[in-house]
This record gives C-alpha cells, structure tokens and sequence, in this order.
C-alpha cells in the first residue's frame, strides 16, 4: 500500500460514516430558530439548515435535513459539528477555508481548525462536486446575520 493511500482510506471511511450515521439530523423548531435552504439543480441535492444563536451570538444549535449524494449528506453532518457553538466571525472564517480546502482557490488561513473536513479535499478533482459539499455551508452563510450580537 503506498503512503497515501492509507490517509485516502481514512477519508473515505469518515464520509461514508458521516453519510450513514449523519449528525445533528432533524430540524429545530421555536420562534428564535432561523432556517435556510440549499438546492442543487444540477444533481438535485437538497439541504435545509436550522440555527438557534445564543445569547452571545453563537451558534448554540444547528441542524440539517436533506437528500441527496454521499458528499452533500457527510458535508452537512461534518458541518454541523464543526460549526456548533462558533460565533458568526469563526464560522465565516471556516466557510472560507473550507472553501479553499474543496475548491484548491485561496489560502486556508487555519489549518488546525479544518480537522475531519480534509476527508472532502479530493472534491477539488472534481469541480461539478463542489456546490454538493459547500451546499449546507452555503445555507448556514444565509442564516449568520441573524445572530443577536451582545451590545458593547
């Protein structure tokens, strides 16, 4: 086995296991929970996003419901984990690295944080698969200014 392929196996093994066994999966209901929809006419990927900010701005809660291919489904799961309890700045920061990971445009500016995210890196040999992993990300952006941020 060559020196890569065990890290490629790995990552396989993440997505599969975040398409089977996805994480926070259902939605949030209340007044103070905002929700957002992402489709994908080209494949027809759906994903509906639900965040309750907290009294800081963070994101308290956050949740997806969607249909479609193995790398939408593990993005959306691998998102909500990573993006539970960051505040609207992080969070923004992530996308854009996580954008730069996926797409091989611009710099990831935090390596560190990225972590089980590297397992969807191979979509940039694959641009067509892009907007099927930024699809949650994309919908949880629209939700962010909604966050109540403390007064200063």
């Amino acid at each position: 086995m060559a020196p890569g392929d065990d890290l490629r196996a790995l990552y396989q093994q993440i997505i599969l296991d975040h398409t089977r066994h996805p994480r926070n999966q259902g939605r949030l209901e209340g007044p103070d929970c905002y929700h957002a929809r992402g489709h994908n006419p080209a494949c027809g990927d759906e994903v509906e996003v639900w965040v309750k900010f907290g009294p800081q701005g963070q994101i308290e809660h956050i949740r997806f419901e969607g249909q479609g291919c193995a790398i939408s489904q593990a993005s959306a799961s691998l998102m909500t984990l990573k993006l539970q309890g960051a505040t609207p700045t992080a969070a923004r920061a992530l996308l854009a690295d996580f954008h730069a990971l996926i797409s091989g445009q611009g710099q990831v500016q935090n390596e560190e944080a990225l972590g089980e995210l590297r397992a969807l890196e191979g979509v940039q040999k694959f641009p067509q698969r892009l907007r099927c992993a930024t699809l949650a990300w994309k919908a949880a952006e629209q939700l962010l200014p909604q966050a109540q941020l403390p007064a200063t």
